[in-house]
């Protein structure tokens, strides 16, 4: 609570300094935060129930609003499509997590075969992002079935987001070799790469306060017909222009301890690690699409992890009173 207060204060901060429109940080901050209070609540009281309504209320508003964008369905992967993209993952992610949570072999393999719905929907939306996402969530998920302890997983997945930042922090910026980098660009639209590129221009430009909240649309060159190209369609580089350094600073810190309050919980470690892959699967494309930018998306990321990091009420079958630990003291050798 601390991190999300300090994420709206510095955006408040920012847009009294540099003008701008901070209710969409604003109301971001709001829908992780009662996204993650709700998933507490219902993952404590039912902890196979919930995500599993969670995952099916995902894949019903992705086939319901398949266009969540205001702009236009772009043709590549991870155009418009971004927050159907993560809402896909985010679902296969709940259906996992509520597969590994029951002990009862039939509901366990209903589970599974919802959670593998979720792939092949991103192909019938005609998003490729999505089905991608979906797919790599699943086969996370699996791999999480035989973990043995989660410490170096959640490692990993950190390490694999920060990758993913990088790859796009150094394309903006020309860092890479010609041939790369064309390979690169050529998976999203043509405008997709100057806009990073005027994103980082903005951020070299205002690196302490950025420009504000809200402004990457009145003072970058890149233009567009659609609201959505107001904005840099990467989270990371939206708060470096627009919040400076210290935005940026609060967005990574949000994320890891998202990963440490996993690796703290007291649920199986598969399901916190499929929680973990599915949050990473977001951050990576929030890294390269405008996913955050949509409030479903959001809330549906604290509602995931709040299901994993709940304790739930009743002991049973499926959850432990508390986490097994190592003979350091440290949670994450749960092998079931």
């Amino acid at each position: 609570m601390l991190l999300l207060g300090a994420c709206a204060g510095w955006s408040l901060i920012t847009a009294a300094s540099r003008g701008g429109r901070p209710e969409g940080m604003l109301l971001a901050v709001l829908a992780l935060a009662a996204g993650y209070a709700a998933g507490r609540v219902s993952g404590a009281l039912l902890p196979v129930a919930a995500p599993c309504a969670g995952a099916a209320a995902g894949l019903a508003l992705t086939v319901a609003l398949p266009g969540l964008s205001p702009g236009p369905w772009y043709a590549g992967p991870l155009g418009a499509a971004g927050g159907t993209a993560a809402l896909l993952a985010l679902a296969t992610g709940a259906a996992c997590c509520a597969a590994w949570a029951t002990g009862v072999p039939a509901l366990r393999i209903a589970l599974a075969a919802l959670a593998c719905a979720t792939v092949p929907a991103g192909l019938v939306l005609g998003s490729a992002a999505g089905c991608v996402a979906g797919g790599a969530v699943l086969l996370c998920s699996l791999a999480a079935g035989s973990a043995h302890g989660r410490g170096r997983w959640l490692a990993g997945l950190a390490g694999a987001a920060g990758l993913v930042t990088a790859a796009l922090w150094a394309v903006a910026a020309g860092a890479l070799p010609d041939g790369l980098a064309g390979a690169l660009g050529g998976w999203f639209p043509a405008h997709r790469v100057p806009q990073w590129q005027e994103a980082l221009r903005l951020a070299d430009h205002q690196l302490g306060l950025g420009v504000g909240p809200g402004r990457f649309g009145e003072l970058g060159d890149i233009g567009g017909t659609s609201p959505a190209d107001a904005k840099p369609h990467s989270a990371p580089l939206q708060q470096a222009a627009e919040q400076g350094l210290v935005g940026v600073c609060l967005l990574a810190a949000v994320f890891c301890w998202v990963l440490y309050a996993l690796w703290r919980s007291a649920r199986p470690t598969p399901v916190a690690l499929t929680a973990g892959a599915a949050l990473t699967t977001l951050a990576a494309l929030a890294s390269v699409s405008n996913a955050l930018s949509f409030t479903p998306v959001t809330a549906g990321a604290g509602l995931l992890a709040g299901w994993a990091t709940a304790r739930p009420w009743s002991v049973g079958l499926d959850t432990p009173a508390r986490p097994e630990r190592t003979n350091a003291g440290h949670p994450g050798t749960d092998e079931r």
